[in-house]
Formats: C-alpha cells, structure tokens, sequence
C-alpha cells in the first residue's frame, strides 16, 4: 500500500482546502490512500494520532505550504517518527513552476495587467533561511517573463523589503498583492492586509492560493519527483535529511514526548 499524507497548519477552511487537493489527487493518480492532517501549535503531539494510526507500507508526506520552515525542517519530520511505515517526506508545493499560474489567476481576479500596473507577491519570510526569499524571486522572474504587468515585486512580513513598504515602492499608480500562501490563516486575513493600509487606495488584496487546481498539480509534482527519486535511487534529498535526523526534544508539556 502506496499513500500520500498532506499535512498543513490549521486555520479557517483549511481542512477543506486539503480534502478538495486530496480528492483531486486521488481521481487523479495511481495511488492507494490519500488523507490530510492539521496542526495547531505542536505538530508532535497533535499528529499523534493520525500518524499512528497510517497503515499505508510507504507513505509519501507533502508540507501544504510555499517554503519550508522552522514546522517543516525540524517538527514535522520530529512528528514523522510515529508513522511505523516508511516514510518519503516530500518538498514543500511552492517551490513548482505550476503555482506561477495559480498566482496569476489570484492577480487577475482583483487586477488586470496593463499599463501602470504593478504586481507584488507577499511572502512570510524567514530571516535565518533562505527558502522564502528563494520561491518568491523565483516566481517574481517568471511572472516577469510571462505577463504584461509594468513591475512586478516582493515582500515579506518578517524580512526586508516588508510588506508595509509595497506602496512606496511599486513603480506604478496601482497595484495587486498576491499573498503567497496555500492556506488562509492570520498572516493573510489580518496581518498583510492590515500593514498594506488598503483603506487608502492604491492597492488590490487578492486572496491565497487555496483550493487553485494549480495548487493540487503541484502536489502531483512533488509527488511525481519523489517517486521517481526513490525509483532511480538517488542520493539523499534535503528532505530525507530532515525526516532521518529530525526527532523530538525532551519537554516539560504533556509528557508524550520522551
């Protein structure tokens, strides 16, 4: 039995959004068992139960997330070691050429391309680690490439350039800003939009990337890649780093941990 587990924080809908990308994998691939899982605070103690109780033989897990973080290098892959199978831990979906196109979508839902028109991705970002700053330039350049908006830039909420500063430094009269999350949450419902200062004008909110069938092509990719490592045998992946090296610390919480 071949399974594939997508594992995302837990905010407002964001089980269903997981369920809609499952079922879609699911008609999609070959492939036994699809099933989601969410987190509040600390992925160890509240995937105990959907961890253990996997019976798949190889279970391939996707991070629903655009970049790795602090969750997915250190406490999900700790969490990973309730699951008695084995376990291919998988690249997060942001880093896919296919979430190009659902950020274009999400752009022109609130703002056509068009002259004096800018776009700008916003990103969490990590200032101990490169992943965010990488998956944004990376869909910045292409969206550059293959769309007729005027700029189109980047920020973050918790490194330069932030997102406060967008209005200052969008080159044009107007803007949309594309938050680059898969799932809603208090970044994208409260904190950008409220440092955006969108009463004033100017600039176009669009909503995450959700439910976007792009999203749900770009966990096939990650799929797809990982199998097709595992198939070729290749060397170690990041993320296999993460899943064999990563495990629990001692604390003084519920006392499930050892």
């Amino acid at each position: 039995m071949t399974g594939l587990l997508l594992v995302g924080r837990e905010t407002p809908n964001a089980r269903g959004i997981l369920e809609t990308h499952a079922e879609r994998v699911q008609n999609r691939c070959a492939i036994d068992t699809v099933a989601v899982a969410t987190f509040s605070d600390d992925p160890y103690t509240e995937l105990h139960g959907p961890l253990t109780g996997i019976d798949d033989q190889e279970i391939h897990v996707v991070p629903m997330c655009t970049a790795h973080t602090n969750e997915t290098t250190t406490e999900l892959p700790a969490a990973l070691s309730h699951v008695e199978g084995s376990v291919q831990y998988c690249e997060p979906v942001g880093y896919d050429p296919a979430i190009t196109d659902a950020i274009v979508d999400r752009a022109v839902e609130r703002l056509s391309p068009g002259p004096e028109t800018s776009l700008v991705l916003a990103g969490l970002g990590n200032t101990g680690a490169p992943h965010h700053r990488q998956v944004l330039e990376f869909h910045a350049q292409r969206l550059r490439d293959r769309t007729a908006y005027d700029a189109v830039r980047h920020c973050y909420l918790v490194q330069n350039p932030t997102v406060e500063c967008v209005r200052y430094n969008v080159p044009t009269e107007q803007a949309v800003v594309v938050p680059l999350f898969v799932l809603p949450g208090p970044e994208t419902n409260e904190q950008i939009p409220a440092k955006l200062e969108l009463n004033r004008g100017g600039l176009a909110y669009a909503d995450p990337l959700g439910n976007h069938e792009q999203v749900t092509t770009a966990i096939q990719s990650r799929l797809g890649s990982r199998i097709a490592l595992d198939a070729e045998k290749r060397p170690v992946t990041f993320e296999d780093a993460l899943a064999t090296t990563s495990r629990p610390v001692a604390t003084d919480g519920d006392g499930r941990r050892p």
